[in-house]
């Protein structure tokens, strides 16, 4: 850590020294964080005003949920983690809760507003930080792999890399771009993306600073290159924006009126309300204990025994920001897996957190600077990351299948069911099945919440 540091506020304040980091890796840590998370900001209000929410007080809901969860996350953990509103979770409010099953959006924040609530108390109590702990380790390290396929994964679909096809996803076709005129409008972009992560790669390589940041700037600022000489050019029916921010509205923050306090608790005692408020539950605390366990692996911040030290602040910064999001309208908050993108520069504090909580309150008010951060240019920093993450494969014993094939099952769960949590639910049931069928669950000392968690995901395919 730099000198200059040590004794400093910031370092008393976050520990710098101490997690063996300094004020310009955390700062260039979180505004890398953020870039790779700001897609939400675009993302989640165009998802939501499906339901007939107003996409504008969805932004500002967004951005206000992302900024306080990352504070807490800052101050009750000290950790380098993203709190926003979850990718998927927002999906389901929308097309599955709402336009699915006929609840209106208010009744579907009062499920998230409720589950937000049960969290806290879960995890004042401690039963989320025992769920993390009762992980066994190698599954830890397998979380982190999975984890690391999924966000390349899903950085080669926000580049439109890998697209639908009829043997369900294939390599984008150049060729078919050309024939059907698309080239300019989407095989460009897809072609940046390639650059910026071959790119994105040899800084990697190069071991330069920020490389994960400088990988996006500079698949951005190509972008605009080729948008000004017309080889890019944008088209909103396809998807596909312009890459230089929108200054005609001027900047401002958007009301947030039309969605603030909008809860709506009048089926709160059905029990399709029940159904849904447990999918959100469940969705919420696993995909955010798995954020935790893969980017914290990766980081090098369990102890001996795979515990996370401030895992309890960690989760309760989930829940209030679950909470608080619910009444901001917007949906369920976690961990944003793409926090590895800041571990990967170097984060290992708050102070990132901080960076990036800051960078989602100016995004209130800089909304088309943060807006026109195309998604192909994020994707580099997601499939890089993806690499770096999956070098924790080393540490799971592949001698012993007992371990190893419960991880392998982990693994390929995350990618292939495109969840976090399905990951975990098939990691715990296979590996507590294997090591009790084969005689080897006393040997291991399972945690008798290990026996608990496998039945309740058997039952959640069972009866949901």
């Amino acid at each position: 850590m730099a000198t200059k540091d040590k004794g400093s506020f910031l370092d008393k304040t976050f520990h710098l020294s101490q997690n063996h980091t300094d004020v310009k890796t955390e700062v260039v840590a979180g505004v890398t964080t953020f870039m790779t998370t700001a897609y939400i900001l675009a993302v989640n209000p165009s998802i939501l005003s499906a339901t007939g929410m107003d996409s504008g007080a969805v932004f500002t809901a967004t951005a206000l949920a992302a900024l306080v969860g990352t504070l807490l996350m800052a101050w009750l953990a000290n950790y380098p983690f993203v709190l926003a509103p979850g990718m998927g979770l927002n999906a389901f409010f929308a097309y599955t809760v709402v336009i699915k099953m006929g609840y209106t959006w208010q009744m579907a924040l009062a499920a998230v507003f409720i589950e937000g609530i049960i969290f806290i108390g879960l995890s004042l109590t401690s039963i989320r930080e025992g769920i993390f702990n009762a992980i066994p380790l190698t599954l830890k390290h397998a979380v982190s792999v999975g984890i690391g396929l999924f966000i390349a994964f899903i950085g080669m679909q926000n580049a439109k890399i890998v697209v639908d096809s009829s043997t369900l996803v294939s390599f984008y076709s150049f060729k078919g771009s050309l024939v059907d005129g698309t080239f300019h409008t989407v095989g460009i972009t897809v072609l940046l993306s390639i650059i910026g992560i071959l790119i994105t790669f040899v800084l990697v390589v190069k071991n330069v600073k920020g490389n994960m940041l400088w990988g996006i700037l500079i698949t951005w600022i190509l972008g605009m290159i080729c948008e000004a000489t017309g080889l890019y050019q944008p088209n909103p029916e396809l998807g596909m924006f312009s890459v230089f921010p929108d200054l005609s509205s001027g900047f401002g923050i958007k009301s947030m009126a039309p969605t603030f306090m909008k809860m709506d608790f009048s089926k709160a005692l059905s029990l399709d309300f029940l159904v849904v408020m447990f999918a959100f539950l469940f969705v919420d605390l696993f995909d955010t204990l798995g954020t935790l366990i893969g980017v914290a692996s990766k980081a090098n911040m369990l102890d001996k025994d795979g515990r996370l030290p401030n895992v309890k602040g960690s989760l309760l910064s989930d829940a209030i920001a679950t909470t608080a999001g619910a009444v901001f309208g917007t949906s369920t908050v976690v961990a944003f897996v793409e926090s590895a993108a800041g571990v990967a520069e170097g984060g290992r504090t708050g102070l990132t957190a901080v960076v990036a909580s800051i960078l989602f309150g100016l995004s209130l008010f800089l909304s088309p600077i943060f807006l026109a951060i195309p998604a192909f240019a994020t994707a580099p920093a997601l499939v890089a990351v993806g690499f770096l993450m999956i070098t924790s494969i080393v540490k799971i014993d592949f001698n012993d299948f007992t371990e190893a094939i419960p991880a392998y099952i982990t693994i390929v769960a995350m990618p292939f069911m495109y969840s976090i949590s399905e990951g975990i639910s098939m990691g715990v049931i296979s590996y507590v099945f294997i090591n009790v069928i084969t005689g080897k669950s006393k040997e291991k000392k399972i945690s008798p919440l290990m026996y608990v968690l496998a039945v309740l995901f058997v039952l959640k395919y069972i009866l949901i």
